[in-house]
């Protein structure tokens, strides 16, 4: 398992990660999640992470633990990662370097139709005050067509362009065109792991 990450996130004051697909056995992906993580600074054991039903909830956080009914999270605690599971949804990273807060997203075919995007920009706007030209938004790897009927990844694009993000990038990795580095639920069938996002404002001193 390896960690990647995106150049738009590359910022002092901010960490962020990817899992790729792990070596050894699906019974032990979240210890080794929890082992990499943790290897590049993350304190992944005070970690916070939503139940993802598919939907387009967003809820604010401020400690540990698990937020139930909810698909993306914000968060102005340092020192708190943020994670989200995936193994074809989109995960989906948002930095406001002004207000100094993030919010991570899990978009998938349904969430997406929900406008999860909009959604999750209209709650960092209503809640600490971020303007959508500030924010620094990203999309990890997902799949896409033409192994996916729906091109969601496209979508997100334009559900952040219409709220006014202009610090957009998609990094373009497709979860089903190489198995060997990433899960598909859909190319595998249902028999497979889930890979992690990860977000975290770092702790000052």
């Amino acid at each position: 398992m390896e960690i990647e990450t995106f150049p738009a996130l590359q910022l002092s004051g901010l960490s962020h990660g990817f899992t790729t697909r792990s070596a050894g056995e699906l019974a032990q992906l979240e210890e080794e999640m929890k082992s990499s993580c943790a290897a590049l600074g993350f304190p992944i054991a005070r970690a916070t992470w939503g139940e993802q039903p598919h939907g387009n909830r967003v809820a604010a956080v401020t400690a540990p633990g698990r937020v139930a009914e909810v698909d993306a999270l914000s968060s102005g605690t340092r020192g708190l990662p943020l994670l989200v599971r995936v193994a074809d949804c989109g995960p989906v990273y948002f930095y406001d370097p002004v207000r100094q807060v993030i919010a991570l997203a899990h978009s998938g075919r349904r969430g997406t139709e929900g406008n999860i995007i909009g959604e999750t920009i209209a709650h960092l706007e209503k809640t600490y005050g971020t303007r959508p030209a500030d924010l620094v938004v990203q999309l990890g790897p997902c799949i896409r067509p033409p192994h996916y009927e729906v091109d969601f990844a496209a979508e997100i694009g334009r559900q952040a362009a219409r709220a006014g993000v202009v610090h957009y990038r998609d990094c373009g990795a497709c979860t089903a065109c190489d198995l060997t580095r990433y899960y598909s639920y859909r190319a595998e069938k249902g028999k497979t792991g889930r890979m992690w996002a990860v977000l975290m404002l770092d702790e000052i001193g």
